[in-house]
């Protein structure tokens, strides 16, 4: 079977010819005909088999006829990530460099008013993610009721990010009379009851089974000690040995520190590495990406988000550095080698804790994969690997306490505070001294109490004597103070207050030596 014989229009074949193409692959040969048909399609195929031309080509000929209108897009296509919408775009370009379309293309970490101009002029493909596709509508500048055909990439990668409610609210702003294009590499349970509830008696092509990895790549397992230093020492050997073989290899890692890591710890080792991971500048993952198309890079040291649908034709090897967390991981991370009927080879470094992860993954692919140099049994622990955890809940005590020291904890005598040896006076001196300071203290003590006595009477008497002058003589017409009232409202009725009444300090009493 050729593209001939799909039924797709001169003009698109023409484009398909020109990029070098001539028989379909089996999920094209399956979808094209009934997309062309106007049906609902749920696609179910392994990665790198040709997904994204099953369904470009057949929009491409049914675009032919009909105008796109301002703000509202004609055809819509979600994606996970960036990276595969921007594949999505050139694809589109590539096959349509015969029709006259616009293609829009909305995506996170890019200007808002550069894609409102181009939803301005009309949008024939609109290709965008969930989250900034949402951000344009509840800013008005987009209507979606005129999408005819939506397609619904990578649905699993769509579950595993979150995107799910965000595609159920985009459905329901869709016409009802859409064509769903549904396609995924995986069907776990959560996307099977999404397209019950979204597409209108599906043709189910399925080339391949659920999940299954290509038989053209060779898998291996490789043993590690479970430290960050052993791990890349043994991806470093991984590299060297297969470095007649290597072409190109992409390596994954689970977490964005560790693919910086690692990253530069192979700069440090002069192997010729970038990194690409999703908290990167929009413009810097394109352009690495590019990098690694090109040739310019030979190690591309990524994160998951380079593991799905990413269109990089000729990989010679995948390392996963660390274990996939998530089966399904396994099976898109490989499967950017052996693409297109190539040869690929893929080797996991595993450690003795990934052993539940590497079972898994074995339960769904459905085989065992090889050892490359002995299992986890054969590890030898590196130097410091064994020593003690630092000191936490559980941990033992350590050594210098013994358990009789602690039962006489309650009977630990006080410290006796030793004179440094320059204080340290001869017994004479001391005791001929104490005695003439003890006398010194009780005279000054004395004389210090006598004077307290004598200031505080002489305060008694004179505030007897002013509280006498202030009482009120028969006839006189003013009020009589308060004197339970506080003292500072005492002081506000009587103007006559001067200086610190009753409170005056004693040191402002005493006489002035002239």
């Amino acid at each position: 079977m050729t593209f001939s014989d799909l039924g797709l229009s001169p003009k698109v074949l023409s484009a398909v010819t020109d990029a070098g193409y001539t028989q379909p692959t089996p999920i094209q040969a399956g979808a094209i005909p009934h997309a062309l048909l106007g049906k609902d399609i749920l696609g179910i195929a392994q990665t790198g088999t040709g997904k994204t031309a099953s369904f470009v080509l057949p929009m491409l000929t049914r675009l032919e006829k009909g105008r796109a209108r301002a703000r509202m897009p004609r055809t819509l296509i979600l994606e996970p990530t960036r990276e595969l919408a921007a594949q999505v775009e050139e694809n589109f370009i590539r096959y349509g460099k015969n029709h006259k379309l616009n293609i829009a293309l909305l995506i996170g970490g890019v200007s808002f008013d550069e894609q409102d101009k181009k939803l301005e002029r009309g949008a024939d493909v609109l290709i965008a993610t969930p989250g900034r596709l949402l951000d344009h509508r509840e800013r008005g500048k987009l209507l979606l009721n005129g999408v005819e055909i939506l397609v619904i990439d990578e649905a699993d990668r769509m579950l595993d990010m979150g995107f799910i409610p965000d595609i159920e609210r985009i459905c329901e702003m869709i016409p009802f009379t859409r064509q769903t294009l549904f396609f995924s590499a995986t069907m776990p349970p959560e996307i099977t009851k999404l397209t019950e509830k979204f597409l209108h008696a599906p043709v189910r092509v399925e080339v391949s089974k659920a999940a299954s990895t290509a038989t053209s790549i060779i898998q291996r397992l490789v043993k590690s000690g479970s430290k960050p230093w052993d791990k890349r020492e043994t991806l470093r050997n991984l590299m060297k040995a297969e470095d007649a073989e290597l072409k190109n290899a992409i390596i994954f890692c689970n977490r964005k520190v560790e693919v910086s890591e690692l990253f530069r710890s192979l700069l440090k080792y002069d192997f010729d590495a970038g990194a690409l991971h999703g908290d990167m500048d929009q413009r810097a993952r394109m352009q690495m990406l590019a990098n690694f198309r090109d040739g310019k890079l030979r190690y591309l040291v990524a994160s998951d988000v380079a593991a799905r649908g990413l269109d990089i034709p000729d990989v010679s090897h995948v390392f996963n550095y660390d274990v996939p967390i998530h089966a399904e991981d396994y099976v898109h991370r490989i499967g950017r080698t052996g693409r297109a009927g190539r040869s690929g080879k893929s080797f996991t470094i595993a450690t003795k804790s990934d052993t539940k992860y590497i079972d898994a993954i074995e339960r769904l692919i459905g085989n065992k994969i090889e050892w490359h140099d002995g299992d986890l049994s054969t590890v030898v622990a590196s130097e410091g690997e064994d020593e003690a955890p630092r000191r936490g809940r559980g941990a033992p005590r350590r050594a210098g306490r013994k358990d009789e020291d602690r039962k006489d904890k309650g009977e630990r005598k006080p410290r006796e505070r030793h004179a440094k040896p320059s204080e340290a006076a001869p017994p004479e001196a001391a005791h001929d001294e104490q005695p003439v300071a003890a006398e010194a203290t009780v005279a000054d003590i004395g004389e210090r109490r006598a004077r307290k006595e004598a200031i505080r009477s002489e305060n008694t008497e004179r505030k007897a004597d002013r509280n006498e002058s202030r009482t009120p003589e028969r006839g006189d017409s003013r009020p009589q103070r308060d004197t339970n009232r506080p003292a500072r409202h005492r002081q506000e009725d009587n103007d006559a207050t001067v200086g610190f009444g009753d409170d005056m300090p004693a040191f402002m009493r005493i006489v002035a030596k002239v």
